[in-house]
């Protein structure tokens, strides 16, 4: 399992490295800065702090905890192969992030959870990583259950990982891309930046992550030819600059 950790944040790195140099050789949004504000507010405090630790220790815990305390399995995918393990909780988990994600733009309570991460007006590889604590923990509480009662290999954990994080930093890029008819498949950067923008035609549109069926599937799909979205950000709100601040935020009295 070390081993297999130190690859995925190989991964994660060499990931991340080509991302940038892609949205320095064809951005999509002219301009746009490498050292973008609070940069070092969603690289350091949410990107390794939260996100990429939160994730290595319940990677640690899913490995050894059923040994100690007799945490049950159910053990149906245990005897599959990784890959075809790792491909059922892609495909799965995509589908329940489609659905609640999708959940969080209707409800003014989950809303709250969700708006740091639309909160940046500069769209770019490290805005994925911008999530409240608390819709981490539900999502990979959900995630993790999910795995544990299934009787996933821990390594699928730490590769799933991995995936997750290089594919987010990508359908947030400031890459301009063209995938064609891929992308009613395959999400990436061309219908997930409008999902951040600020057009009305954009609103509550393109909530997939890895999987771009689901928009076309349940009709959410936005992807307008010819043109550029007009802003990204939450408007007028005057979102906090802090990340401390951005957490508290979200529990206001209006």
């Amino acid at each position: 399992m070390g081993d297999i950790r130190w690859i995925s944040t190989g991964a994660i790195v060499a990931g991340a490295l080509m991302i940038v140099a892609l949205e320095r050789w064809r951005p999509y949004d002219n301009g746009q800065r490498f050292l973008r504000k609070q940069f070092f507010n969603d690289l350091i405090l949410y990107g390794i702090a939260q996100s990429y630790v939160l994730a290595l220790v319940i990677s640690w815990l899913l490995e050894h905890i059923p040994y100690f305390t007799q945490i049950s399995k159910l053990g149906i995918i245990s005897p599959w192969p990784i890959g075809a393990q790792l491909l059922f909780f892609l495909v799965e988990h995509d589908l329940y992030i489609y659905w609640f994600h999708r959940w969080q733009h209707h409800s003014p309570v989950l809303w709250r959870i969700h708006e740091a991460h639309h909160a940046t007006d500069e769209v770019d590889w490290l805005s994925g990583a911008r999530s409240h604590s608390i819709e981490i923990l539900i999502n990979q509480g959900i995630e993790f259950g999910a795995l544990i009662l299934l009787g996933a290999s821990p390594a699928v954990v730490v590769i799933k990982g991995a995936v997750d994080a290089v594919w987010g930093m990508y359908i947030h890029s400031n890459i301009d891309a063209h995938s064609g008819k891929l992308q009613r498949v395959i999400n990436g950067p061309e219908m997930h930046r409008w999902h951040h923008a600020t057009d009305d035609e954009a609103h509550n549109k393109n909530f997939s992550t890895k999987l771009a069926i689901w928009d076309w599937l349940f009709r959410t799909a936005y992807l307008p030819k010819e043109r550029k979205p007009a802003g990204y950000g939450l408007g007028e709100l005057n979102f906090p600059k802090n990340y401390f601040a951005q957490h508290a935020f979200a529990f206001r009295r209006n």
